[in-house]
């Protein structure tokens, strides 16, 4: 009998501890929400789960395997707790085990331009092709999946004087897959990325988050049969691959136009001019990098987006924009030893960012680990200062790094100004 009132007495106190911990995390997911919608930024960027209320069940299965945190359970039920961080990958699909969510693109307020594919993944312009984020496909395995099958379009219209078969626009895990095809299949192709990393969003991902949770089909490779797999995981296969098969890849090189020409298109880049028979773009859809535009800005000390702030420990940063993302990584920085961090925005005050990282700038520039820049602008990047402009006055800073956090800037227009039609979905697949 004793022995029943101590399981009954193990029982009720895993009961109660969880209760606790679960109105601790709902409470939590609740006030996020809420900060969320005050601070504006309640309207997912792109690729993003909705939840169907009646299937949902508020597991958190979905909480648990989204890596950026953007997925809380409120009144029981699944929802965007921190939309704008949300990059559409799709873990929480595969995670539900009620089927109650969908992926789709763009809300009731705000849409999202998708392109026209046929089942070939040509666009309305033939030879232009498309596959993986930009086209709406978010997830790793089957955007790389696309990649190989648009090159069997390719391969349909292969031949001609071109100098190349294909250029492939864009090195993320639908580029990558379809650069192996086009290896495999002896085409003659040109792989280009604006990066000086593979991967595309993967490379983006927090450190030691999920990026992968089903087996691909490579081309050479094989079917690459990982379960779940942590981005740094994930890339290091994927670097090692292109190590192995030679795959030709030119990094920091990014498409500026697409003219048509009478044996296919001329692709324009920083870097070159190349006639090829098809394109297929392969880019994400967090676009180009938004640019200085000033003197030295084409150096490898500046970045756009803050991947590992430990890489920066002991030097002086220059972090440049103002919303969330750019207080983000000021903040991080400035928690590294040694680190001295200048954030710089050209306006006089933040906007449409969260209390808590204000809260937290705030305190990192009172204990002098940050100084903030308002009304500034950085006016030319040298190899050890940066010269930024502040009140009408000049000055030189010492610098060993710049990240620019100033948003993207998609390629619709471009690929509008070629004959690319697109939709404008609002909340639909």
């Amino acid at each position: 009998m004793n022995y029943l009132y101590l399981y009954a007495a193990i029982i009720v106190t895993i009961i109660v501890l969880y209760s606790r911990r679960h109105v601790k995390k709902v409470a939590t997911d609740t006030s996020l929400l809420k900060e969320s919608i005050q601070s504006g930024l309640a309207e997912p960027p792109s690729l993003h789960p909705i939840f169907d209320p009646v299937r949902c069940i508020g597991s958190g299965s979905c909480t648990t395997v989204c890596p950026e945190g953007a997925i809380g359970i409120v009144n029981g039920k699944g929802v965007l707790i921190n939309a704008a961080h949300c990059i559409g990958h799709g873990a929480c699909l595969a995670a539900c085990p009620f089927d109650a969510i969908k992926l789709v693109f763009g809300t009731e307020k705000r849409g999202i331009d998708i392109p026209h594919i046929s089942t070939d993944f040509e666009t309305n312009v033939p030879g232009i092709f498309i596959a993986g984020e930009l086209g709406g496909m978010g997830l790793i395995r089957k955007a790389a999946e696309q990649g190989r099958q648009a090159i069997a379009s390719v391969r349909k219209r292969s031949g001609g004087t071109a100098e190349y078969d294909v250029v492939i626009v864009g090195c993320g895990p639908a580029g990558l897959s379809a650069g192996l095809s086009s290896m495999h299949h002896k085409l003659k192709y040109k792989l280009i990325e604006q990066e000086d990393s593979l991967g595309g969003a993967v490379y983006h991902y927090p450190r030691q988050k999920i990026a992968m949770t089903a087996p691909v089909v490579l081309d050479i490779v094989g079917t690459v049969k990982f379960g779940e797999v942590q981005k740094e995981k994930l890339l290091e296969f994927w670097n090692g691959v292109v190590a192995k098969t030679g795959l030709q890849i030119s990094f920091r090189e990014r498409m500026e136009a697409i003219e048509k020409v009478d044996d296919g298109f001329l692709v324009k880049t920083n870097k070159g001019s190349y006639v090829t028979h098809s394109v297929l773009l392969t880019m994400g859809r967090r676009g180009t990098p938004r640019k200085l535009d000033v003197p030295g800005e084409e150096t490898h000390k500046v970045v756009y987006r803050l991947v590992d702030p430990e890489q920066y420990k002991g030097q002086a940063v220059l972090v440049v924009g103002g919303g969330d993302s750019a207080l983000e990584a000021a903040i991080a920085l400035s928690e590294q030893p040694g680190t001295h961090v200048i954030l710089s925005y050209r306006s006089a005050a933040f906007s449409r960012v969260k209390q808590k990282n204000r809260m937290l700038l705030e305190q990192g520039e009172k204990s002098g680990r940050i100084q903030v820049m308002l009304n500034s602008g950085v006016k030319e990047i040298l190899e050890t200062e940066v010269v930024i402009e502040a009140g009408g006055q000049k000055q030189n800073y010492k610098n060993d790094a710049v990240i620019v956090c100033a948003g993207g800037l998609l390629p619709t227009p471009l690929l509008q100004k070629i004959g690319i039609q697109f939709e404008t979905k609002f909340g639909t697949e």
